[in-house]
């Protein structure tokens, strides 16, 4: 299908490039089983850690080695032409689990060798609000959300609400993740942009299909060193926590608000009972935000940090299409389109992942 897969235009450069890593493992075991290494303990390290580096990427060359050659095997089984109908039915199945094999091996290839960004291994803070579409938009964002959630859990991530801003069925207004472990801001970075949906919404009489969309921010946490905030610059207000509709949930003043006066800057955070819990998560959040925002400015792409991230939100503007009639999400920066809509939304993006990581 046009888009699903766009590494074949560029495969010898990849393959080489693959095959290469492989080699140098080899060559890697083979010099750290010469006695005249163990003489030399700063070598010895120096080759351990580049072979660790490569182990996971030459493994996997391997495997996708004996993927080609089982693909071959049965290719050339399906071209006998007396080959039994159920064991031919038999071996088209298998061609194809095969040929998703291979797909998924060098998907996770391109990401192993493609140059890692030294921040994605930091902790991140995605911020997910409602775009155009009103009710329905409030209704995706909040899907955006559970999406979000899952495939964090599913990377091992720990994942913590800062801030919600709930409707009152079910959606949500504005909501912000804390999202921590390992490749955190690796896995969510490519995230960031105006996210459109396209179906026919439970309040339409007449089956039409709307568009509506949500922006998503993804920033890595800025840590306490990276960046100084005067006390003085900050205004500190607490109150009591309440849910979706304004319902009240705790009668005590554990719902924190900071507002950073020289920036206009304001963070809410209410998950916690702890006023000392929503104080420290809203501290990070703003130091988040106020870190992107310098950088941004750094960078000379845009004064304001979030516009340069999600845009406005109009339908225009887009970097992902979840089509519901279709069961089908393309994403625009790559061209790549897949027919698994569900799945997608339970939480599985690796594919789209690894096709922006390698773009």
């Amino acid at each position: 299908m046009p888009g699903e897969h766009k590494h074949d235009t560029k495969e010898g450069g990849w393959l080489a490039q693959w095959e290469a890593v492989a080699n140098r493992y080899e060559s890697l075991t083979h010099q750290l089983a010469d006695p005249n290494v163990f003489s030399q303990p700063t070598l010895l390290c120096t080759l351990n850690k580049e072979r660790a580096e490569i182990e996971g990427a030459s493994q996997l060359f391997y495997k996708h080695r004996t993927l080609i050659e089982e693909i071959a095997s049965t290719e050339r089984l399906l071209d006998d032409p007396l080959l039994d109908p159920e064991l031919r039915s038999l071996a088209h199945d298998e061609l194809q689990t095969l040929h998703e094999q291979r797909r998924r091996a060098e998907d996770q290839a391109l990401g192993l060798l493609h140059p890692k960004n030294l921040e994605d291994d930091k902790n991140t803070f995605v911020e997910i609000r409602a775009g155009t579409g009103g009710e329905e938009a409030a209704l995706f964002a909040a899907e955006l959300l559970r999406m979000y959630v899952k495939y964090a859990e599913k990377k091992g991530l720990r994942v913590e609400m800062v801030e919600a801003n709930e409707t009152g069925i079910g959606g949500v207004k504005e909501a912000v993740l804390l999202i921590e472990g390992k490749g955190a801001y690796g896995y969510f970075r490519y995230e960031s942009g105006v996210h459109r949906v396209q179906r026919v919404p439970t309040t339409e009489a007449g089956g039409r299909i709307h568009t509506s969309t949500a922006t998503v921010a993804v920033m890595p946490e800025v840590e306490e060193i990276d960046i100084h905030i005067d006390p003085k610059d900050l205004r500190i207000d607490t109150f009591c926590s309440s849910g979706a509709g304004g319902q009240s949930v705790n009668t005590t003043y554990s719902a924190v608000r900071i507002t950073h006066l020289p920036t206009g800057m304001v963070v809410t955070c209410q998950d916690e009972r702890s006023q000392l819990k929503n104080r420290n998560k809203a501290m990070r959040t703003l130091r988040t935000r106020i870190g992107d925002a310098e950088r941004a400015k750094r960078e000379a792409a845009i004064a304001e940090n979030r516009r340069s991230q999600v845009g406005t939100g109009e339908r225009s503007e887009k970097i992902r299409t979840y089509n519901y009639p279709q069961n089908r999400v393309t994403d625009h920066r790559v061209g790549i389109t897949l027919h698994k809509l569900e799945t997608i939304l339970s939480g599985d993006l690796d594919q789209l992942v690894a096709a922006l990581k390698t773009s």
